[in-house]
């Protein structure tokens, strides 16, 4: 019974965020959430999607991915105008980003200390504070 436990798992957390477990969402899920944490692009979900002869749009990979994120499956990291990635690990960290291969990584929230915020307008306070370090080739270490 082996073979249904990635199954269960997608179905497990599509539940617990209290979204219907549709044949495409579940199928996304499976192909999300098995194995380690990671980044992805919508164009990177929808290749491995169809790999997995899953049959889906690319609106709806966004559509699902911004549905999972609203429900808490999901963090988007807006590295620059008009590109996101999908970070499948939404507890509390920052991330490493390359600009010339376009690598995300992750720097666990321990590791950063943010201090002397300004405060929020009023009416509204801090959800949470997203530290992307940009990095480049080192010439020296060339």
């Amino acid at each position: 019974m082996t073979g249904n436990r990635p199954y269960k798992h997608a179905l497990d957390r599509l539940q617990g965020a209290g979204l219907r477990p549709t044949r495409q969402r579940l199928g996304l899920a499976r192909l999300l959430f098995e194995g380690c944490d990671r980044h992805i692009t919508a164009e990177q979900l929808h290749g491995e999607a169809l790999a997995a002869d899953l049959r889906v749009s690319l609106a709806t990979v966004y559509n699902t991915l911004n549905q999972f994120t609203g429900a808490g499956l999901l963090r988007e990291v807006v590295v620059e105008s008009g590109k996101s990635y999908f970070d499948t690990n939404v507890s509390d960290h920052h991330h490493f980003f390359d600009e010339s291969t376009g690598r995300l990584e992750d720097i666990p929230g321990d590791h950063l200390l943010v201090q002397k915020l300004p405060a929020p307008p009023p009416g509204t306070r801090i959800a949470r504070v997203d530290v992307i370090v940009r990095l480049i080739a080192d010439e020296a270490a060339e």
